[in-house]
């Protein structure tokens, strides 16, 4: 699904990924973790096409695909999803709005029939549903007014709506209490866990792994994969700390 190779990227000039390789096959979940400054937001940045950062040397492939031939919006409607660490606030626009004109728009994109507003409708309360989320909240402004664990829950029913093939997401955990890290545990697992999907999950802890069991565990220092190895490695980390994976 997807292969990296020998990946740097700069931003503002500073070398930031430094080599990194890594191939997260179809149908698996892998994690990623690693200090502040490792390069982890970096390379979700540099996966999505964020503007500013700049790839020097290396290959990716996505689904088969040059990642780096491909816009972002593109790699959208090819089935790439990026939720970020923190979701964006977007005043005056309703999140049903947002919604239907982002799956339309990918679906218009792969050359495939646009739901209909009740299909749209149907399909929102059922993904919402699916995140112990009220449906009544997509009406409301793109984030407007949103706790940290509702912006999570929402980014996960906009994943679900989206039905991407490669979700990365970037520090999904960072400021969810239990109840919502167990219900996004749970929304990931129920979108993504299927044998045509692959999930590249950023993360600092452990937490979060107890609720999506990752098929790999890769370690990121310096720009770099240093380490790699099963689920047990997150409990390793969580014990030791990164100093020693990292050594």
């Amino acid at each position: 699904m997807l292969k990296i190779e020998d990946l740097h990227a700069t931003v503002a000039g500073k070398p930031i990924l430094n080599g990194l390789t890594l191939t997260v096959p179809t149908g698996e979940i892998h994690a990623i973790m690693g200090p502040n400054g490792a390069g982890k937001s970096t390379l979700a940045y540099v996966l999505g096409g964020r503007p500013g950062y700049e790839v020097t040397e290396g290959s990716v492939t996505f689904d088969g695909r040059d990642l780096f031939a491909m816009e972002p919006h593109e790699r959208a409607a090819a089935g790439m999803f990026l939720g970020f660490q923190y979701p964006v606030e977007i005043p005056g626009v309703s999140y049903l709005q947002f919604l239907r004109e982002s799956l339309n728009s990918q679906l218009r994109a792969r050359g495939e029939k646009e739901l209909s507003g009740a299909e749209f409708i149907r399909l929102s309360k059922d993904k919402a549903a699916l995140l112990g989320m009220d449906a009544e909240m997509l009406k409301r402004p793109v984030n407007v007014g949103f706790s940290g664990g509702e912006k999570k829950r929402a980014e996960m029913v906009q994943m679900g709506i989206m039905d991407p093939k490669l979700a990365i997401l970037d520090e999904t955990d960072s400021g969810l209490d239990i109840d919502a890290l167990k219900a996004v545990g749970a929304g990931i697992n129920a979108i993504m866990r299927d044998p045509q999907k692959s999930v590249l999950l950023i993360t600092h802890y452990q937490r979060l792994l107890d609720y999506v069991t990752p098929d790999q565990v890769h370690v990121l220092s310096k720009g770099r994969i240093v380490r790699s190895g099963g689920p047990e490695l997150a409990h390793e980390l969580e014990r030791e700390g990164y100093a020693e994976a990292a050594a």
